[in-house]
Formats: C-alpha cells, sequence, structure tokens
C-alpha cells in the first residue's frame, strides 16, 4: 500500500509511527520560522518604551486632526488647539476625529491628554450625594479643597451646592485643567 504525498515532507523521510488521536509536530521550513513549541518573535505590535498604548498615536502631539461635525470636516487642528477646544467646551468627548496622517477616525476622548480620565457622570453623583463632605473633589484631585469641604461639611450646604450645579452644567475641570469625560 503506498502512502499520499505529504507536502511537508522531503523525497526519502520516512513516516514516523503515529498512534491514534497525536499529531506529528510540524516539519521544519515547511512555513514555519521556529521549532514546535518555542516562543515565538513578536512581530508585530508597538515597540517596546512608546508612551501611548493606542494604535496611531505615537505622539499626539506630532499628529494633525479634522473635526467631523454633522458629516463634514473642519480643520486642520493641531493639538494645542484641540485642548483648547475641549477645555472651552467647543468640542465634546464623542466628538469624531479624522488623523490627517493615518486617515483613521477617532474619538475626541480617546486622544491622550485632550479630556481627563475622570468621568463627568461619576463626578456628578459624587457631588449631588456626598458632595458637602468634598469627595467630589478628592475624585477631581483637588485634595486641600476637599479637606477644607470636609471640615466646613461643604461649605455649610451652600458649597456643596454651588458644586453640584456647576458639575452639572460642566463647568468643574479635573485638577490639571482638562474637560471631564
Amino acid at each position: 500500500m503506498t502512502q499520499p504525498h505529504d507536502p511537508f515532507r522531503k523525497d526519502g523521510d520516512q513516516p514516523a509511527a503515529q498512534q491514534p488521536g497525536q499529531y506529528p509536530p510540524p516539519a521544519p521550513g515547511a512555513g514555519y520560522s521556529q521549532q514546535y513549541g518555542q516562543p515565538q518573535a513578536q512581530q508585530y505590535g508597538q515597540p517596546y518604551g512608546q508612551q501611548y498604548g493606542h494604535p496611531g498615536f505615537a505622539d499626539p502631539r506630532a499628529t494633525t486632526y479634522y473635526l467631523g461635525y454633522l458629516g463634514q470636516e473642519y480643520g486642520p487642528y493641531d493639538y494645542t488647539a484641540l485642548q483648547q477646544m475641549a477645555s472651552a467646551t467647543r468640542i465634546k468627548p464623542d466628538t469624531t476625529l479624522r488623523l490627517a496622517d493615518t486617515q483613521q477616525y477617532v474619538l475626541a476622548r480617546d486622544v491622550p491628554g485632550v479630556f481627563s480620565d475622570k468621568e463627568w457622570l461619576t463626578t456628578l453623583i459624587l457631588s449631588w450625594l456626598i458632595g458637602s463632605l468634598g469627595i467630589d473633589r478628592f475624585y477631581l484631585g483637588y485634595t486641600g479643597l476637599g479637606i477644607l469641604k470636609l471640615l466646613t461639611c461643604g461649605g455649610f450646604g451652600i458649597w456643596a451646592l454651588i458644586d453640584a450645579v456647576l458639575v452639572t452644567m460642566r463647568k468643574i475641570p479635573d485638577s490639571q485643567g482638562r474637560a471631564l469625560r
């Protein structure tokens, strides 16, 4: 009985005895760069030491962006212009941006450093429920104001109410001056 042709076996190699249910390891040089079971070298991904882990953001400060609004694009804008528009609430976290060099579409909240890593809804809930204890200010990174608000019981309720209204209107940034997500 003749064996069927095996494309992974060189001429003259004898087939190894196999038990049912076992598969032989792939032959070297059959499209595999390494031996079976050996760790493979990383062939893709970002190099080690890159600061930003999001694809397309090797350095967001060196990228030009186009703003997408109601089916039209506006721009080009640089990174500092995006930060200024975010702090002035002219763009929202859900605003669509296109990177000029890669033609990739992203949301404004995904560009590192434009918006805060703090959530607006979390801040709103903290401000309305336990704002008189200063927890909302601690969450935003204002430690000194949080302690002062805690010691005065939210400015006897007045400061807590004003903060709750300001957070509702998105007028309070985080401690680094970035708009909340």
